[in-house]
């Protein structure tokens, strides 16, 4: 295991440079099946372009940082593609033949390719390539049905996994579990749940860095490393050093974005925790929360 980076030149006038950081395996050939699905993907030139990015990515040790096994990659680009998070097609939509199959599914069940074809509207050649496609990156899965005499026909159904294609609404959901806490215990309570969140993710990043670092690592190296757990997460972490050694932590999304603005101890107790797990004073200079483009925070080193 190594560490791999890709640097982005910053802006002109800021002379930075930002690296995206990851833990890699020693490099390896594209797998032919892989690049073979996404190929399958690549219905816009827009999505051919992201299956030809992932070909070159497995190939080269400098790409940006890819998260999960090979289908769990699969269905983030088949999210990114094709985004679940709108109204149910109607006929006449605008949206793709793959999104109204994954729906007709979801609404409809487990159900033969000429079923589906009748549900979508579309031709049964054209639904059962798009069913192959889904089934190989493990949105869709197959079984045998029998029904009389006859060959058994084959029934598709969602798996698990495309459940995170479809709307969801976490933050509201946090939201009010903490609004519901608040009326049992007040703010005291919420504070407290706060605290024990502090707590878990102390430990669990603290244990991250003691087993990926070694005990002398530099201030820049947990920075790193804090910046990728970040970007796993959720937050799109990246690690900037100037060229003077000015070093900040990035995080262009707020994956707590329902909770931080009612509640601002969410962002508190963020800022609490990076400097303690880094061990460094950690200065904020953007946030999200108050209209910026990103949480930004300067590092430090401790002074005595």
């Amino acid at each position: 295991m190594r560490y791999s980076s890709l640097r982005l030149l910053a802006p002109a006038d800021s002379g930075a440079h930002c690296y995206f950081f990851a833990m890699h395996q020693e490099p390896r050939p594209a797998e032919p099946a892989l690049t073979d699905s996404l190929a399958a993907l690549a219905t816009t030139n827009a999505v051919a372009e992201l299956a030809a990015s992932y070909a070159v990515a497995e190939r080269t040790p400098t790409s940006p940082f890819e998260h999960g096994t090979d289908t769990q990659i699969i269905e983030r680009r088949v999210r990114t593609a094709t985004p679940m998070a709108t109204p149910s097609p109607r006929p006449g939509a605008s949206s793709t033949l793959r999104r109204e199959i994954l729906y007709a599914l979801r609404t409809g069940g487990p159900a033969a390719p000429d079923q589906v074809a009748d549900r979508v509207g579309a031709s049964r050649t054209g639904v059962l390539q798009q069913l192959r496609t889904l089934e190989t990156a493990g949105l869709v899965n197959r079984s045998l049905s029998r029904h009389g005499v006859g060959r058994p026909r084959h029934l598709y159904d969602l798996t698990p996994a495309a459940q995170n294609l479809f709307p969801a609404n976490y933050g509201a959901l946090a939201q009010s579990v903490l609004t519901a806490i608040r009326s049992i215990g007040g703010e005291s309570l919420v504070r407290d749940v706060f605290e024990v969140r502090h707590a878990q993710l102390k430990s669990r990043i603290s244990q991250r860095l003691a087993d990926r670092l070694p005990s002398d690592a530099t201030l820049w190296e947990r920075v790193r490393e804090v910046a990728s757990y970040l970007d796993e997460t959720g937050y799109l972490g990246r690690a900037v050093r100037d060229p003077d050694g000015a070093i900040r932590l990035c995080e262009h999304n707020c994956a707590i974005s329902g909770v931080s603005v009612p509640y601002p101890m969410a962002c508190e107790e963020e800022l609490a925790l990076l400097g303690e797990v880094l061990g460094a004073k950690l200065t904020r200079e953007c946030h999200i929360a108050s209209g910026g483009r990103s949480c930004t925070y300067r590092v430090e080193p401790l002074t005595d």
